[in-house]
């Protein structure tokens, strides 16, 4: 990494109905490795066409998505940043109407239309993810990270509350992340030694317990084939949802409690960054994580309104980032597509009408 900033992999809605590039996504995510980030990460890339999660979803199943994929990496690296594709799988949260047939999930789940997936799809959705991770190899990316946050099928796997399975993959948490070290494994034995894999996780929400997910995050660095932890805290200067239970987690940031490991220094001696996102906005949040214990800072929507954030800050340490609304003509000039804006349009006050 030139830098600590790393892109956080937004949903963006932007590439084509076959998981193809377009050009808008292109454009947005070399704007930001021109803008200076130290790591450019593309949005959630589904690895099976059935676990796409919502329109307008980057794919890296086929190799049809090759020269798309291809041209992105070129370009990132031709701007001086770190490249990764975020591997993903919707799980139970893949639209009927996107797929065309019947989600699945670790176990049946009415709510959501989704049915337990057998054993054999189990290993073909492992063999998924690996042969996602050496199509990214073959595209030119530095690496992947698999996406295992925000109640995807990964998170649905480490879920206590939505995972009921009751063989090797369901019951304790050995068991129940045993599906992430699998993939983990398989796409370390699908790729070089050089090429990077990482993962996300984050510690709350979809039945996640912050003890749990620091214990796998301590094991994923202990297994010494992961180069990076990303952790998606939401926000990461509030207290622990788990505090209002435990007098020992009260008066403690977020942050600083999923970042608290025994070590960050795998079996071969190479230290494994920890970087975290959440509500990091103003250079003063940057140092804040810093202090608090990250190694990096991860940006999400403050890089929406910045393609240049990195650049901007380092040429004035007292640089005041936009804050929302903003308008869809300055969003345009960011990079943002009007798809994009139109996502953009869920998150509350973003954009101006």
């Amino acid at each position: 990494m030139p830098n600590r900033f790393m892109l956080a992999p937004l949903t963006n809605t932007q590439s084509h109905p076959d998981g193809t590039l377009s050009s808008e996504e292109h454009r947005w995510l070399t704007m930001r490795a021109e803008g200076g980030f130290g790591v450019t990460t593309t949005a959630a890339a589904h690895v099976q066409r059935a676990g796409q999660g919502f329109p307008g979803q980057l794919g890296v199943f086929s190799d049809e998505q090759l020269p798309g994929l291809t041209s992105l990496a070129q370009d990132i690296h031709a701007a001086g940043s770190v490249s990764l594709a975020q591997l993903h799988h919707a799980g139970n949260r893949s639209p009927v109407d996107l797929i065309g047939t019947t989600p699945v999930c670790p176990s049946d789940d009415p709510k959501h239309g989704a049915r337990g997936m057998t054993a054999d799809e189990v290993q073909s959705t492992i063999m998924a993810f690996a042969a996602a991770a050496a199509r990214a190899e073959r595209a030119g990316f530095d690496g992947v990270e698999l996406h295992g946050a925000h109640g995807y099928l990964i998170c649905q796997f480490l879920s206590s509350t939505l995972n009921r399975r009751i063989d090797e993959y369901g019951g304790s948490l050995e068991n129940r992340s045993r599906f992430l070290f699998d993939i983990l494994h398989a796409a370390r034995a699908a790729t070089g030694p050089e090429f990077i894999i990482g993962v996300r996780l984050s510690p709350e929400r979809f039945g996640m317990r912050i003890d749990e997910i620091r214990e796998v995050s301590q094991r994923l660095i202990d297994t010494g084939q992961v180069d990076l932890l990303d952790l998606s805290l939401w926000d990461c200067m509030k207290e622990p949802e788990e505090a209002r239970d435990r007098p020992d987690l009260a008066g403690r940031t977020l942050c600083e409690v999923a970042t608290d490991l025994d070590h960050r220094t795998d079996p071969q001696g190479r230290p494994v960054p920890v970087g975290v996102a959440g509500k990091i906005h103003d250079p003063s949040d940057i140092e804040r994580v810093l202090e608090l214990g990250a190694d990096f800072p991860i940006l999400g929507r403050v890089a929406v309104l910045h393609h240049d954030y990195p650049k901007r800050l380092r040429a004035d340490t007292d640089f005041v980032p936009t804050r929302i609304p903003v308008g869809r003509a300055y969003l345009a000039a960011e990079g943002v597509s009007p798809a994009f804006v139109e996502y953009l349009r869920r998150w509350p006050n973003f954009v101006a009408d």
